[in-house]
């Protein structure tokens, strides 16, 4: 049982510059209203294996979740992976040069991982509910990563 759901924001700026903006991990808290913190776990520049634990407010909890990059291939894609509880989160940002800018992908998928009966009917119940709220989430991080690449 998974969920997904997928965005696209057009931004006036070089694919470089949205990579420069989304590869950021230690500055992403100060591009990102919805980050409290990123503490890294990994040292280097951004590629695979790329390590850190974010911690983000949502519906009022806070919650720290350890992430990683799965692939990257700058400044064109890159999947950043999450596993919390039962549930396995990716995130995939496509960049595709467009009218003198980028439009920057976000998909989003949350996967449950052996599923009980009652996980099952919980994300019948609250599934839609959540990717709501995450859509509205994730389109909110998207206008603040294009803002910040405009602004480079």
């Amino acid at each position: 049982m998974d969920h997904k759901t997928s965005l696209t924001q057009h931004v006036n700026a070089p694919a470089d510059k949205v990579w420069a903006v989304i590869s950021d991990i230690p500055g992403s808290a100060a591009t990102l209203s919805g980050i409290d913190s990123i503490q890294m776990l990994s040292d280097g520049p951004y590629g695979e294996g790329t390590r850190w634990k974010e911690t983000r407010t949502m519906m009022g909890r806070s919650e720290t979740v350890e992430m990683w990059v799965s692939q990257a291939d700058p400044p064109r894609s890159t999947t950043v992976k999450a596993v919390q509880g039962r549930a396995d989160y990716t995130t995939r940002f496509a960049l595709v040069d467009r009218d003198g800018g980028t439009d920057l992908t976000l998909t989003f998928g949350a996967e449950i991982l052996n599923p009980s009966r009652m996980s099952k009917l919980a994300m019948a119940l609250l599934g839609k509910l959540g990717m709501r709220i995450t859509r509205k989430a994730l389109a909110k991080d998207l206008a603040e990563i294009a803002a910040r690449a405009e602004s480079l």
